[in-house]
């Protein structure tokens, strides 16, 4: 079904891979009568080519990217833009649109998220935007209908900005690196590997897009096969999928860990353009005759079987049919690394869901980038007509895409079809894939083809006593699953016939509702600030020596930015800095924020010319300690601030405040094993905060200890590879090497100057 090549290896037209191995030179010459080298035959990826043409450095190995459009929601574009102000943006210099799918619901804390509404249409006029209304589109959507092209790359500021099937290279990032391109900077990167996702084969009726993304996350995130490099999709089981099938598929890419996706494109594709009437952006995407990639993922298209990935991650996969063959062990499965997950905080258990040997689910959602396209929704029409989901406890939900898909959906007779079910269908909204619609009863247990199932995600709250749980299946099957009464079904064993319908695009929509700059700029334009609009605070730079204090320690194997900064109603808050940092890890560690309010004290006298012992009176032994080795110390050239360890955080969401939250409130570093992607390390940079990094195994410090780094500031200037640091304990100083990792110039400077808007300001 999935196999992954354990090194690199040669694509020969297309089709044939040759493992580089000792007999790859011989086979080359054999079967394609080159000889080349794996260094020349990189250059020959679809990934290599679009790096090259938006690459600005002069150097393939440290690039220098500049994007063609940029793309925010209603929870990041606020933040972007006031950072974006801050450091002196005059007007957007490439499109940047700025949709509205994650705040659409303008009934939690008054008038705050329409407030941001207004300010994202305000800006959008004063500085040459386009602005997509609530309601009309999630973000993902309306970029590939409206702003994908062959060969261009665009950038989001949302973790799930996948556009590779349509021939686009996107890439979801923090806010900060959207500023960036703003003030015409760039996304600094290391040229990154490129894996091939082969595929052979087509998918078996009933199987979906979801089911083969499942069945590859499922084979690569433990190990990292992919992390941090381009995922580039050929072989000629691409021909076999639709367009939006293979969408369905890319989507989940961020999923793996990978930095971006491409796919080679062809005739599907050009069709696809030529439906939403941009058939000038339809570009053919090969590889050369002889690429080199780093890895190789063979994805045989018609041995996936509907897959179900379990509570809480979206690698934690199983085929349906397993589950129901093997029900009790895999729910105990699911209990052990609950118990992880939860921190035992909550019991949890699905063994209550079993009737007669079956799985009986509360909860079926189609819904968002992932799961609201219209071939997901017809096909799941299909399934349902005729039946009832019942009237019990069992409900679904299906949100299409956009308002297009909607229409359309409207005039071919699905929506009747589902709602005739007792399906009830509702408009373009991301709210249930991160906790802000449709959040299940507690203990419920909720099947959604979304993006993510990490705990409390679905918007249950864990500090409350709260929790239901989500596992991640393809429409069809939720269909099956729904049309049997909500008994876990998969869509293989569906009977009927798939009536296929064509789609028709209709681009009215979009001209009647969305405001569109056509990159004009009004600088006489009022922008429109809401009383929960705020600035961000003043940032210090780094001081020569720092002092930090551990305020929360988390063993879990990962930890997602949902757990460091929460989704759901909080989402609200995330136009007010300090409001929204009232939150920070407020379901995995309540007592952080006051833990790293107490500690921030201190430095707050420090920078007004006060004794930082006043505020915070455990400092005065902690700094004898310091100053019997280190006598220079003293509060002219010390930072005091709080940090947290964590084996392997920022999985998931691209969302800023994961770190900025952590800033706000004094912290200056975070210290784990590992990053579990590079853009919440990017966001820890861009917001001055050091990403340390420790070797596995028995720590040096506890929560509630602090940590030395003298001469921390020279270490950063000097480029300095280990970082001499110091646990202060018991009256004594233990030392510990930390790790930086690699930074280039500007994210030192970043660092060295407290943060991006302090490095812009000069």
């Amino acid at each position: 079904m999935i196999q992954l090549l354990d090194g690199g290896a040669y694509l020969v037209n297309g089709r044939t891979v040759i493992p580089a191995d000792g007999e790859a030179a011989a086979r080359l010459q054999a079967e394609a009568g080159v000889s080349t080298t794996a260094e020349e035959a990189r250059k020959q990826t679809i990934a290599y080519g679009i790096l090259e043409a938006h690459n600005t450095s002069g150097n393939m190995k440290e690039l220098q990217i500049k994007f063609d459009k940029l793309t925010s929601h209603d929870i990041t574009f606020v933040g972007i833009i006031q950072t974006a102000r801050a450091s002196g943006l005059e007007k957007f210099p490439i499109p940047y649109v700025l949709t509205n799918c994650h705040n659409s619901l303008c009934a939690v804390g008054g008038t705050i998220n329409e407030d941001d509404h207004m300010f994202g249409l305000s800006c959008a006029k004063k500085y040459g935007g386009v602005y997509v209304p609530p309601h009309q589109a999630v973000i993902h959507q309306f970029a590939r209908e409206m702003l994908s092209g062959g060969g261009k790359m665009i950038l989001g500021s949302d973790s799930h900005t996948r556009y590779g099937a349509l021939g686009t290279m996107a890439m979801g990032e923090g806010g900060p690196e959207l500023v960036k391109q703003l003030l015409n900077k760039t996304y600094d990167i290391p040229m990154p590997g490129v894996v091939a996702v082969y595929m052979t084969g087509a998918p078996a009726p009933g199987v979906g897009p979801q089911d083969v993304a499942l069945a590859i996350i499922g084979a690569v995130f433990d190990c990292g096969y992919v992390k941090n490099k381009v995922m580039e999709f050929v072989g000629p089981g691409v021909s076999s999928l639709s367009a939006d099938f293979r969408i369905g598929v890319d989507v989940m890419t961020t999923e793996t860990t990978c930095l971006s996706s491409i796919w080679r494109t062809d005739d599907t594709i050009k069709e696809y353009y030529d439906i939403h009437g941009r058939s000038g952006e339809y570009k053919e995407l090969n590889p050369g005759a002889v690429a080199y990639y780093d890895g190789v993922i063979t994805v045989e298209l018609d041995k996936i079987k509907p897959m179900i990935a379990m509570p809480f991650h979206p690698s934690n996969t199983y085929t349906i049919e397993e589950v129901n063959s093997n029900l009790m062990d895999i729910l105990d499965e699911v209990e052990k690394r609950a118990a992880v997950s939860l921190d035992g905080k909550v019991p949890f258990t699905l063994k209550n869901k079993v009737r007669g040997g079956k799985l009986l689910v509360d909860q079926g959602i189609i819904a968002g980038c992932a799961g609201g396209g219209f071939e997901n929704i017809c096909d799941a029409a299909d399934i349902l007509k005729g039946h009832s989901i019942g009237a019990d406890e069992f409900t679904l939900s299906v949100y299409p895409a956009s308002t297009p898909i909607y229409m359309e959906l409207v005039k071919n007779g699905k929506i009747a079809d589902l709602m005739e079910t007792g399906a009830i269908v509702k408009t373009a909204f991301c709210g249930p894939c991160f906790g802000a619609g449709d959040t299940p009863a507690n203990n419920a247990f909720s099947i959604r083809h979304t993006t993510r199932n990490f705990p409390n995600r679905e918007g249950s709250k864990i500090q409350n006593g709260q929790i239901s749980s989500v596992a991640l299946m393809d429409a069809r099957s939720i269909a099956a699953t729904a049309a049997n009464k909500g008994y876990l079904t998969p869509a293989t064993e569906y009977a009927g016939t798939y009536s296929r319908p064509v789609y028709h695009f209709d681009s009215q929509i979009y001209a009647n509702r969305v405001f569109d700059s056509h990159g004009i700029a009004d600088p006489s334009a009022e922008i429109h600030f809401g009383p929960n609009i705020k600035d961000w605070p003043q940032m210090p730079a780094l001081a020569e020596h720092l002092l930090l204090k551990v305020v929360s320690e988390i063993h879990d194997p990962v930890t997602t930015t949902d757990e460091l900064i929460p989704s759901g109603e909080t989402s609200s808050y995330r136009s007010n800095p300090l409001g929204l940092a009232e939150f920070t890890l407020s379901r995995k560690d309540p007592a952080y924020v006051g833990r790293a309010k107490e500690v921030q004290r201190a430095e707050k006298a420090l920078e007004a010319g006060e004794d930082p012992i006043a505020a915070l009176p455990e400092l005065q032994a902690v700094l004898d300690t310091v100053k019997q080795t280190f006598g220079d110390v003293n509060n002219s050239n010390l930072g005091i601030g709080s940090t947290i360890f964590a084996v392997k955080p920022g999985d998931g969401s691209a969302r800023e405040q994961a770190a900025s939250c952590q800033k706000v409130l004094g912290g200056w570093a975070n210290v784990a094993n590992e990053y579990a992607t590079k853009r919440y390390r990017s966001n820890l940079i861009n917001w001055g905060m050091l990403p340390l990094l420790i070797p596995a195994g028995d720590l040096p410090f506890a929560n509630g200890d602090y940590i030395f780094l003298p001469q921390i500031r020279r270490e950063v200037e000097e480029k300095a590879e280990t970082i001499k640091a110091y646990a202060v304990s018991g009256g004594k100083l233990i030392a510990f090497d930390l790790k930086l990792g690699d930074l280039t110039d500007d994210e030192r400077e970043i660092i060295l100057k407290g943060c991006l808007i302090n490095y812009y300001r000069g």
